[in-house]
């Protein structure tokens, strides 16, 4: 990579307007390159036949169009697929799609790890990097898009929704996070819906208004306690956003919208978190909030001290808030044989002959997971 280049996938289509008016070039020359990037899935500047030879050539001397490396592709026996991917630092991040009847799913990151220590999540025994750009965001929706399709791009997987779920947290990245969900919802790059496209945090309250302000994607809480004591010990970002905080920006950021719903996400640790005082405790501190409830089983990493909930158990829970009257469902858990379930992400370039998790994992610069 040339780094006196500009990444053309850095930008959004407002940000590739200005590009062009920088070149001395018309805006809509930004549309034209965004479709050939993001739908035609061309690399080459050479070929986008509806630029002038002299502009394509001006565009070469300035820019290119640089994604991440793709050390792995994995898949599930359940269909789900896992991508590890290098970037150009010699960092490691993984991408996941969830192939389900009526939708497919594509789980991307954010951040190379993650800062906020949650104690049942992965990521806490890796720490934190740096933040991904726009470029190595959307980056993972562009390769995950060409291994889904044939040379047609007739998906034999269709992307139909996005979670910014990977690893990280996506409001410590905001700037660079919003733009790409831009590209994932401009109909001149993937076209999705706003409520198809979802972003989930552990509770950033600042962030959280901010983007209630400037975006209209799905919103997803990692919540996992009913209360401000054990919070603090699963998602320790809790002590400096406790619950009043974070619920308060919850039941106003769809305010004057009543059809949407904040996804509460609950990870179920038996005896921790799962017992039907903690139901009763929920359904307390979310009455008046617009909100379902998604119980996570919990997925386990290697010398974790959590187990996961019983099936009995979840779905007992499961029945004490829907009596209440909360919409709640338990979450499948998906790509658990190759790593790829919630909490299990780790950004490790491993052997290209890797068969199993057995095998040695070769650490790159940094090693992550998701934070969800």
């Amino acid at each position: 990579m040339n780094r006196t280049l500009k990444n053309l996938l850095d930008f959004d289509r407002e940000g590739m307007q200005l590009f062009f008016q920088e070149l001395g070039e018309k805006p809509y020359r930004a549309e034209q390159v965004l479709k050939w990037i993001h739908q035609m899935g061309i690399k080459d500047i050479g070929i986008m036949t509806n630029l002038s030879k002299s502009l394509r050539d001006k565009l070469k001397s300035v820019a290119e169009i640089d994604l991440p490396e793709v050390v792995f592709e994995q898949d599930s026996e359940d269909g789900t697929r896992k991508w590890l991917l290098r970037l150009r630092d010699g960092n490691g991040i993984e991408t996941v799609f969830i192939p389900e009847k009526n939708r497919g799913t594509l789980c991307v990151s954010s951040q190379v790890g993650c800062a906020l220590n949650c104690s049942f999540c992965s990521t806490a025994r890796q720490g934190f990097s740096r933040n991904l750009t726009v470029a190595e965001i959307i980056g993972q929706v562009w390769l995950a898009v060409r291994s889904l399709s044939d040379e047609s791009l007739r998906h034999d997987h269709t992307i139909s929704n996005i979670v910014m779920m990977g690893m990280g947290e996506p409001l410590l990245n905001f700037d660079n996070v919003v733009k790409a969900m831009n590209l994932m919802m401009d109909d001149f790059a993937y076209g999705l819906s706003k409520r198809r496209v979802t972003l989930s945090t552990s509770g950033v309250v600042p962030g959280l208004w901010r983007l209630s302000e400037v975006s209209e994607v799905a919103l997803a809480v990692s919540l996992h306690a009913p209360n401000d004591e054990l919070r603090d010990r699963l998602v320790p970002i809790n002590k400096k956003y406790p619950l009043s905080e974070l619920l308060e920006v919850c039941r106003n950021y769809f305010k004057g919208d009543s059809r949407r719903r904040i996804t509460m996400e609950y990870v179920m640790l038996e005896g921790i978190n799962d017992q039907p005082e903690h139901a009763n405790q929920l359904i307390k501190i979310l009455e008046g909030i617009p909100v379902k409830v998604n119980l996570i089983p919990f997925n386990p990493f290697p010398n974790t001290i959590y187990r996961r909930s019983s099936f009995a158990i979840i779905e007992n829970f499961k029945r004490i808030l829907m009596r209440a009257g909360l919409n709640a469902i338990t979450r499948k858990t998906r790509g658990e044989d190759i790593d790829a379930a919630c909490g299990q992400l780790v950004g490790r370039v491993q052997d290209r002959s890797y068969r199993s998790r057995e095998q040695k994992a070769i650490p790159i610069l940094f090693e992550s997971s998701t934070a969800i």
